[in-house]
C-alpha cells in the first residue's frame, strides 16, 4: 500500500488509488505530476485542480498525451484495463486526487 493509498481511497476507490498512487510516485510526488502535466500544456487545468475553486475537466487523450503512452500502458497492465479505459477513468479521479492531496491550495513540495 503506498503512502496516498489511504487519503485517495475514499475518494477514488481503491483500485484506482493504487493508480493514481503509483503514478504520484513515478513522478516523484504531487510536485511532479503537477509539473508534468503543466509541462505539457495543462497548467490552467491542473492550477484549478490545486486551487480551492472548481475543478476544470481534463480528457482521457489528454491525459494519455501528456503522460505518454509507455506510462499510461505499464499502469495499465497492471489493473487490467487497455490504455484507452485507463486514460478515461483516469481523466474522472486525477482532478479530484489532486485537489484532495492539495487542501490548502498549493502543492507539496515533499515528495
Amino acid at each position: 500500500m503506498g503512502m496516498f493509498d489511504g487519503l485517495l481511497g475514499g475518494v477514488v476507490g481503491a483500485e484506482m488509488a493504487t493508480v493514481v498512487n503509483g503514478l504520484i510516485e513515478k513522478h516523484g510526488g504531487v510536485q511532479g505530476i503537477v509539473s508534468q502535466l503543466q509541462s505539457q500544456g495543462l497548467g490552467n487545468t491542473v492550477k484549478s485542480w490545486v486551487g480551492t475553486g472548481a475543478n476544470e475537466p481534463i480528457t482521457g487523450e489528454q491525459l494519455h498525451s501528456a503522460l505518454g503512452s509507455d506510462m499510461i500502458n505499464q499502469l495499465a497492465a497492471k489493473v487490467g484495463m487497455t490504455p484507452q479505459e485507463l486514460s478515461a477513468k483516469l481523466a474522472q479521479v486525477l482532478p479530484g486526487a489532486i485537489d484532495k492531496l492539495t487542501p490548502a491550495g498549493t502543492v507539496p513540495t515533499t515528495p
